[in-house]
């Protein structure tokens, strides 16, 4: 089982302030590495009213020093939006400053306006991606080259190359994963089989039968689960709502579980928002089996980090010595590409 501490540093109004959120998140990540977590996943997106993370790459360096071993992935970095010379630079530095523990999960991108901000074209994307990984595979050789006409060479050189992912759940996305990727990294385990196929049709390693198919979105552990669940519903139903309407920018409707209506009880009783004791924590983990994620998310939307503590102590005293026997050895095969 791979168990990950998740960020994405919203902080509404209603919410904690950033500077507190961003201080805990470093405390946080100092936690998941002392207990034997496998890796931090950083979201990324721009011009969000409540300061969705915008900058994962400067975020993943601060987590690096304050860590020793745990991975640390961007879940996913937008690259269309980036310019790809400079964001070899700025990776190659954040591997060498974390002892080798990036992982690179590109995505594509969909919100209209964070094209527009950064004077892109959301059309461009696919090839905006294509491109940065073709130029991060160049850069990382540490010579000479021509990107659009110009010699490029990018120093310092990481050691080792950081692991290229590509994110995404189209089919498309999954063969494509195989064609120019280290591997593939589908939100909620989805084409997974379409991956593996395109992978021994051309040749690769077989990457096996699954991903690591994610458990809920959110577990917070408590001893009085009801009182702490009317606290976090608002802060789910928060980012619930924005997702909501950023498939309604980018594809004219609501898209996802909850489009049609974002229902504190119907987000609960899905099962991918759970506030358990720690006794039915177990056993939920437990159940989840060996080839899933378990992911913590204890900021969620803004949440105060002293309810965020009262969840990791009572999870480090009475949860993972229960469950810490299935977390996975902590490494990274990529495919060779």
């Amino acid at each position: 089982m791979e168990f990950v501490v998740s960020f994405d540093m919203r902080a509404p109004a209603f919410g904690a302030p950033a500077d507190r959120l961003y201080a805990a998140a470093l405390d946080i990540s100092a936690w998941a590495d002392r207990l034997g977590f496998q890796a931090i996943g950083l979201g990324e997106h721009h011009a969000s009213d409540d300061g969705y993370l915008p900058s994962p790459i400067p975020m993943a360096a601060a987590i690096a020093a304050r860590t020793k071993q745990i991975i640390l992935r961007s879940n996913v970095l937008l690259a269309p939006l980036y310019e790809p010379v400079k964001l070899a630079e700025d990776l190659a530095v954040l591997q060498l400053i974390s002892g080798g523990r990036l992982q690179v999960v590109i995505g594509a991108g969909y919100r209209p306006y964070e094209f527009e901000m950064f004077g892109k074209r959301r059309e461009d994307r696919k090839a905006l991606y294509l491109e940065t990984f073709n130029v991060l595979r160049q850069a990382w050789t540490g010579q000479e080259f021509d990107h659009q006409g110009r010699a490029v060479t990018v120093t310092p050189v990481p050691k080792p190359t950081p692991p290229l992912l590509l994110g995404g759940a189209h089919p498309a996305v999954a063969r494509r994963a195989a064609a120019i990727a280290d591997g593939y990294y589908p939100p909620a385990g989805e084409n997974w089989d379409v991956y593996r196929e395109a992978c021994l049709a051309r040749g690769l390693a077989d990457p096996g039968d699954s991903a690591f198919p994610l458990g809920p979105i959110f577990t917070h552990i408590s001893n009085d689960p009801e009182a702490d669940w009317q606290t976090i519903a608002p802060h789910v139903a928060h980012c619930v709502q924005s997702y909501g309407d950023w498939t309604i920018e980018a594809y004219g409707k609501a898209a996802g579980p909850f489009a049609a209506n974002v229902d504190p009880d119907d987000l609960r009783k899905s099962g991918a928002y759970q506030v358990l004791t720690p006794a039915d924590a177990v056993d939920m983990i437990l159940a989840l089996g060996n080839e899933r994620t378990f992911i913590l998310t204890p900021l969620l939307g803004g949440l105060d980090p002293d309810l965020a503590w009262q969840s990791l102590h009572l999870f480090e005293a009475e949860v993972w010595p229960h469950v810490k026997h299935l977390a996975a050895p902590r490494f990274f095969s990529a495919q060779p590409h």
